[in-house]
């Protein structure tokens, strides 16, 4: 029985060692993959019908109690049975491929086995039924879950239709007593054969998915790691500065021995080997480089003469240039180089196509961000060019109303106005200014209408002092002062008070205007700051402008928040909080 066990085992041997050369050729890993498709299943059950045949003829011999072990088994003789690891086989195509495989592969080897003879030959073709029934229904089962069963589960499943064999044999047997003397000798072995070969088999299978996911998880985990340190870099263009931070970043994190960024004509940057004379800011050297550039397509080279570099000595012997692209127009190059030509494999290749189509996207977003931002940037200076107009002929009305009454008030009128615009010029290329200066600005305005409406309002600050260096869109207060000088208050001429508050939170700045006027109409609430809300004192465009600005600026979050009622109208909105000189080191920085 030892004996049996130690030759079967050889047997076994054989077909996982096949299996084992199977799994490490791409094709059978894709067919694999894809096992649940019917061209994947003929497939399938061509190999595994193979594997089967050699299970039949590389055989054990069995004459009553003797083992014969022969090479190859054509035919065998009417007393004489066949120790193999058939089931082994039918057993695994059911458990890969389901009943179907299973089902072809059974009646391939059971047919092979009834032409070889022997004893009973056709039980074996009954019971290679009864196995691929039973194998297939579990394959079946593992491919609807898209898996493999455990290594345990197939150990089990193994033993079983070994198991099926041997009750097939005593129950179909014309032999009774010379089945039970042919089952007594090969179950144990058998059937310990099969658990042992189904497990070994999947576990082969389940360790190289597992190694390849495993692989994978890596190159992707690389590839995240790639993009994320170097998304900044490219977002801000294709230029040597971006081009060569990324450019290390990728050295460090690849095995590779020197990374080129170029644009269509010149080197931006080379790291790595070779930096001595492939140097950024000289014209591209290589003829790979130039061919990809007008191909459009990766280039690979494996020597020196197919780089296209002319210097002598140069130690780079093999390289991968990919092209970038922004709008299907190729703009520039990534290339990996390699002072050994065998260190080059198939997943660099892949790294390398997959980081330039990420490099090409951040490219093309980098572009579509700076467009959007000099579109945005142009939409608010045009809203802020809105508000000037609409202040100075307030301020000039103002101004001419007191030549005729108080000249020399309206001259200091007229040098308060003048120097408020002159300040509004300096700051026009902004779309922020300091909560300072936009307070001065609203003192100016109001020193001009207080001259037009001597003691009828009363405009009180609460700032907190710590928040003067942040900073605020042009305007800002300005308009919500204005809107409460102008609607809140109707025909009353005393008793007018606004509250213009300013304090830093968690949020950011809050700015709130308030005041204790009549209150906005119910029916006109929704719409202020949303639309244009036509009144007796105005069409309400400012705080649409003002909130369109906002939006423009900090995003949705920051639009205006109306709260009103018979006891007045508050106007708030809340920004985040950025201070002047934190801006000023954050450009100096740039620079």
């Amino acid at each position: 029985m030892l004996n049996l066990f130690i030759l079967l085992l050889e047997r076994v041997g054989l077909i996982i060692l096949i299996a084992y050369i199977l799994m490490n050729i791409n094709h059978f890993k894709t067919m694999m993959n894809e096992r649940e498709k019917r061209r994947s299943q003929w497939q399938l059950i061509i190999i595994f019908g193979c594997f089967s045949m050699i299970s039949n003829f590389t055989g054990i011999q069995i004459r009553g109690d003797e083992i014969i072990n022969g090479t190859v088994y054509n035919h065998l003789d009417s007393d004489a049975s066949l120790a193999n690891t058939r089931v082994l086989t039918i057993g695994v195509s059911g458990l890969i491929g389901g009943p179907f495989v299973a089902l072809a592969v059974a009646v391939i080897s059971g047919m092979y086995r009834v032409y070889i003879g022997g004893a009973d030959a056709y039980i074996y073709l009954i019971s290679s039924i009864f196995i691929a029934l039973i194998s297939g229904y579990f394959g079946y089962k593992a491919m609807r879950a898209n898996r493999y069963p455990t290594i345990v589960k197939g150990a089990c499943i193994g033993g079983t239709t070994e198991i099926i064999q041997m009750l097939c044999i005593l129950l179909f047997s014309d032999n009774t007593e010379h089945a039970w003397t042919l089952v007594k000798l090969i179950a144990i072995p058998m059937i310990s054969i099969n658990s042992i070969g189904t497990a070994i088999f999947l576990s082969i299978i389940l360790s190289t998915i597992k190694q390849e996911e495993e692989t994978r998880a890596i190159q992707t985990h690389d590839v995240l790691q790639l993009a994320n340190q170097t998304l900044p870099y490219f977002r801000s263009g294709l230029n040597e500065q971006s081009a060569k931070k990324a450019a290390e970043i990728i050295l460090n994190l690849m095995r590779v021995s020197a990374v080129a960024i170029t644009n269509r004509k010149d080197i931006l940057t080379h790291v790595g080997a070779a930096s001595d004379h492939h140097v950024a800011q000289k014209a591209i050297i290589t003829n790979l480089s130039k061919r990809a550039i007008q191909s459009g397509t990766l280039k690979e080279a494996y020597s020196s003469e197919e780089i296209g570099c002319n210097h002598p000595g140069c130690p780079l012997e093999a390289a991968i240039v990919v092209p970038l692209r922004v709008k299907n127009d190729v703009v520039g190059t990534l290339k990996l180089y390699f002072t050994n030509k065998y260190d080059v494999n198939y997943s660099d290749k892949q790294l390398a196509t997959g980081l330039a189509e990420i490099f090409s996207s951040q490219l093309e977003l980098g572009q579509a961000e700076t467009q959007s931002a000099l579109i945005r940037d142009a939409e608010i200076k045009s809203l802020q060019a809105q508000v000037n107009p609409h202040f100075f002929f307030n301020a000039i009305n103002t101004i001419s109303a007191l030549v005729r009454i108080d000249s020399e008030k309206a001259r200091e009128l007229l040098l308060q106005l003048s120097q408020f615009f002159r300040s509004n010029l300096q700051g026009a290329r902004n779309n922020t200014i300091s909560l300072e200066k936009e307070l001065q600005q609203v003192e100016s305005y109001l020193s001009l209408e207080q001259a037009r409406y001597p003691d009828r309002f009363n405009v009180s600050f609460d700032i907190d002092r710590t928040c003067y260096g942040a900073l605020v869109p042009p305007f800002a207060i300005q308009i919500l002062v204005e809107n409460a000088i102008k609607h809140a208050f109707k025909n009353r001429k005393y008793n007018n008070e606004i509250i213009v508050k300013a304090h830093k939170a968690q949020t950011g700045l809050v700015i709130s205007v308030s005041d204790n006027g009549h209150g906005i109409p119910y029916e006109k609430l929704d719409k202020i700051g949303k639309t244009s809300v036509h009144s007796e004192s105005g069409s309400g465009s400012a705080l649409e402008n003002l909130n369109r600005r906002l939006d423009g600026l900090f995003g949705y979050e920051a639009s205006l928040q109306i709260h009103s009622d018979h006891q007045g109208t508050q106007v708030s909105c809340t920004i985040p909080y950025h201070n002047l000189e934190e801006e000023k080191i954050e450009s100096n920085h740039c620079r």
